[in-house]
C-alpha cells in the first residue's frame, strides 16, 4: 500500500491566507487519508502539488478493494461540500453566480467562528470516521441534466416611471439546464441590474409611486362614496315618494322604520331610478325612528347599539348629504332625531354640519323649528354659539307665535348651554307686559282631560271674549323650567320673570309628593331659584309662601330622584387631598347644593367637575355649573374648580398632588 501511495505526488493543503480573495474557497479536512475506507481524496479547492504548478481539482481518488487499484471519482465529495453549504445541487443558483461566488480572507477567518459551521464539520468527521460516507453521498447527490451552452443578449430599457436611466446592455455566455432555469436566470439578471442603480433614486421613486398609488386609491374611494350617495338624490317619482313616506309613517317600531328605508336604499343602490329617497323621506325616516324609540322608552344603551348598525350609519350619511336640500322643518326634525338616538355620545360632526346648514336657512325657521333645534343641541350638550346667537334673533322676531312648550324649551336650551338670549328676553318683556297674560293650569290631570281650569286671567279680558294681547297658559313643569332658566341667566329682575314667579304661587295648595318624579324635578328647580332670590336678589322681595317653601325644600332634599353618585375621578382626587395637609370634608351640604370637598374654617370649596359639567365639543361650563358656582361665591365661599380635562393631562400622583397644592395655595394662604 505504501508503494502505491508513493507513486502519487504528495498533496499538501495550503492555508486560506496563502491565496488571494479571488481564489475559490477551500475546505480543510481533519484527516488527509481516510481510515477504514482507505481512500485518498481532497476537497474541491485550491491544492498544490509539491512537484508541479498549482492546480484546481474538483476531483477525488478512491481505492477500489476489489480491483486493487485507484478509481477516479469527480463527484464523490459533493455531498460533503453541500453539507457545508458550498454547492447548489438543485440548480437554483445560476452558473454565472457559481463562478463569481468567492470568499475574501475576512470571510474565511470569520468562518471558523461560526458555531453552526463548526458543528457541521464535526459531524462530517464523525460520518467519515464511521464509514457512512457512501450513504450520505446517496442522500445528497443529485442527478444533473446534461448541460449545453447558450448565448443570451439582454437589454434593459428604462420606462417612464419617474426614474430616467440609460439602457444597460449585458452580453454573457451562460449555461442553462432547462427552460425553467432560463426564466429564473433572467429574473436574477434583472434583479442584479436593478441593484446596480442608485439606491437613493430607487427608494425615492418607490415612495413617489407608492404615495401616488395610495392617493389615487383614496380619491377613487371618495369618488365612489360620493357617487353612491348622489344616487339617493336628484329626480324622483312623486308616487313612489308618497308610498315610501306612508310606509315609513305606518312603521310601529324603530326596526320596522329602519327596514323600510334601508330596503329602499338598497334598491336605489342597485339601480332603481328615479329615486324615491327625497330629503323629506330621509328626514321622516329619522324622525319616525326616534319617535318610536321614545314610545317604548328604549334604554340609552340600546339606542347607542341601534345607532351603530350599518343601515343606520348609511341613513345618517345620506341625511347629511341631503341636508342642504331639506326644508327648515326637515332640518329641525333631523336634529331632534339625532339627539334622541345618539344622545350626548354620538354625532359630534353631524351636529356641526346641522348648525352650519341651519345658519343658511335661519329666516325660514318657525317657532317649532327654533324650539326643536335649540332643544336638540342642549340635550346633546353641544355648543354652537353662532347658531344660538341667530336663533335668539329669530326667536325675538317671532316671539308672539311661540306656544307655551316651545317657549319653555327654548329658554331651557339657552340656559343649559349658558348661551345669552338677551334679544329674546327683551322681546318677552315687551310683548307680555301685563301679568294677566301669564296663566297656568292647576294640575296635569286637568290638562290631559281638556277640562281646563286656569288662573291669573282678569275678568275684564274674559268678558271681552277676545284677547288683544297673546296669553300663555303654562303647566307646572314649564313654569319651573322658565324660572330656573332666568336664574341661570341672572335675569330674575325682568318683568316677564316676575309674572312667572307670581304665577307659581298658585300651586301652594297642590301637594308635592316625594313618590313622583315630576314633583321632585319641579320642587328641585323651584328650590334652587328660591335660594338664588334670597341670596342674590333679596332686594326684589320675590319669595315663596311659607307653606310652598317648606314643601319645596323638603322635596328638593329627597334622595329618591336626586341620588348623588361619586365618580372615580372624585374618589381619586379626594384620596390625594389628605396629603395636602388640610382637614377636608367631603360631600358637604350647603343650602340646596352639595359641595364636593370643603375646608369649613377657611370657607374653601373644591368643585371636582366631570364631563357632565362641560360642553362636549368646546369644554365651556354648562348652565347648572355656572349657577352653582355663582351662588356659592355669593355666599362667601372661595370656589376652586378642578376639571377632568386638566386632571387627565397630569402624569402620576406626584404631579397631581403638586397641581392640587398649586391651585389651592392662593385661596388657602
Amino acid at each position: 500500500m505504501e508503494v502505491l501511495l508513493g507513486t502519487f505526488p504528495p498533496l499538501s493543503f495550503l492555508n486560506s491566507s496563502a491565496f488571494s480573495h479571488k481564489t475559490p474557497p477551500t475546505i480543510k479536512l481533519a484527516s488527509g487519508v481516510l481510515a477504514r475506507k482507505l481512500n485518498v481524496s481532497h476537497v474541491r479547492g485550491s491544492c498544490i502539488n509539491s512537484d508541479g504548478p498549482i492546480v484546481n481539482s474538483p476531483n477525488s481518488i478512491d481505492f477500489d478493494r476489489e480491483n486493487g487499484d485507484f478509481r477516479y471519482n469527480g463527484d464523490n465529495m459533493d455531498w460533503e461540500v453541500e453539507l457545508l453549504e458550498e454547492l447548489d445541487p438543485l440548480g437554483f443558483q445560476p452558473p454565472k453566480k457559481k463562478k463569481k461566488q468567492m470568499k475574501s480572507k475576512l470571510l474565511d477567518d470569520a468562518e471558523g467562528m461560526d458555531w453552526c459551521l463548526r458543528a457541521r464539520k464535526v459531524a462530517l468527521r464523525s460520518i467519515e470516521a464511521r464509514g457512512f460516507a457512501s450513504t450520505e453521498e446517496d442522500l445528497f447527490s443529485v442527478k444533473k441534466k446534461k448541460k449545453h451552452k447558450k448565448k443570451k443578449k439582454k437589454i434593459l430599457e428604462s420606462k417612464d416611471n419617474g426614474v430616467n436611466k440609460k439602457s444597460d446592455v449585458i452580453e454573457e455566455d451562460l449555461e442553462f439546464d432547462s427552460d425553467e432555469d432560463l426564466e429564473l436566470d433572467m429574473d436574477l439578471d434583472l434583479l442584479d441590474s436593478l441593484a446596480i442603480k442608485d439606491s437613493n433614486d430607487l427608494s425615492k421613486s418607490v415612495r413617489m409611486m407608492g404615495g401616488g398609488m395610495f392617493e389615487q386609491r383614496k380619491e377613487k374611494t371618495m369618488e365612489e362614496f360620493i357617487h353612491r350617495l348622489s344616487q339617493f338624490s336628484g329626480p324622483s317619482d312623486r308616487k313612489k315618494e308618497v308610498n315610501l313616506n306612508r310606509a315609513i309613517i305606518e312603521a310601529q317600531t324603530a326596526d320596522e322604520a329602519l327596514e323600510v328605508i334601508s330596503d329602499m336604499i338598497l334598491a336605489v343602490g342597485k339601480g332603481l331610478s328615479p329615486s324615491p329617497l327625497s330629503p323629506l323621506n330621509i328626514a321622516t325616516a329619522l324622525h319616525r325612528i326616534a319617535k318610536n324609540m321614545d314610545k317604548v322608552l328604549m334604554m340609552k344603551s340600546h339606542r347607542l347599539a341601534f345607532a351603530r348598525r350599518r343601515e343606520m350609519s348609511m341613513l345618517i350619511g345620506i341625511a347629511m348629504t341631503a341636508l342642504p336640500e331639506c326644508s327648515a322643518q326637515g332640518i329641525s326634525n333631523i336634529a331632534w332625531a339625532l339627539s334622541k338616538i345618539g344622545g350626548d355620545q354620538l354625532y359630534l360632526s353631524e351636529m356641526d354640519r346641522v348648525a352650519e346648514v341651519t345658519l343658511t336657512k335661519i329666516e325660514e325657521l318657525n317657532s317649532q323649528n327654533v324650539a326643536n333645534m335649540a332643544g336638540a343641541f342642549a340635550s346633546m350638550q353641544h355648543s354652537a354659539s353662532d347658531l344660538f346667537s341667530e336663533l335668539a334673533k329669530r326667536a325675538s322676531d317671532i316671539v308672539h307665535t311661540f306656544q307655551e312648550q316651545e317657549l319653555a324649551q327654548v329658554l331651557w336650551a339657552f340656559a343649559s348651554l349658558n348661551e345669552p338670549p338677551d334679544l329674546l328676553l327683551e322681546s318677552l318683556d315687551n310683548v307680555y307686559k301685563d301679568a294677566s297674560q301669564i296663566t297656568c293650569y292647576l294640575s296635569e290631570q286637568t290638562l290631559s282631560s281638556n277640562q281646563e281650569s286656569t288662573v291669573g286671567v282678569s275678568s275684564e279680558l274674559e268678558s271681552d271674549g277676545a284677547l288683544e294681547c297673546p296669553v300663555l297658559k303654562f303647566n307646572r313643569n314649564q313654569l319651573g323650567n322658565i324660572a330656573w332658566s332666568y336664574a341661570v341667566f341672572g335675569q330674575v329682575d325682568r318683568s316677564f320673570f316676575s309674572h312667572i314667579w307670581r304665577t307659581i304661587s298658585y300651586f301652594e295648595k297642590e301637594s308635592i309628593s316625594e313618590q313622583h318624579r315630576n314633583d321632585i324635578m319641579f320642587a328641585s328647580q323651584l328650590c334652587l331659584v328660591h335660594y338664588c332670590l334670597k341670596r342674590e336678589y333679596s332686594h326684589l322681595r320675590l319669595s315663596l309662601s311659607v307653606d310652598l317653601e317648606e314643601k319645596t325644600i323638603l322635596a328638593g332634599k329627597t334622595k329618591r330622584f336626586n341620588q348623588k353618585t361619586t365618580s372615580s375621578f372624585q374618589k381619586e382626587v379626594a384620596r390625594l387631598l389628605v396629603s395636602t395637609g388640610h382637614e377636608w370634608i367631603r360631600e358637604y351640604v350647603f343650602d340646596a347644593y352639595t359641595l364636593d370637598a370643603v375646608i369649613v374654617d377657611k370657607k374653601v370649596a373644591l368643585e371636582i367637575d366631570g364631563p357632565t359639567h362641560f360642553s362636549r365639543n368646546t369644554g365651556i361650563p354648562l348652565g347648572h355649573t355656572v349657577l352653582k358656582r355663582r351662588y356659592i361665591t355669593a355666599a362667601g365661599w372661595k370656589v376652586v374648580s378642578l376639571s377632568h380635562q386638566e386632571w387627565e393631562e397630569l402624569q402620576g400622583e406626584v404631579e397631581q398632588l403638586n397641581y392640587l397644592r398649586e391651585i389651592l395655595k392662593y385661596h388657602i394662604d
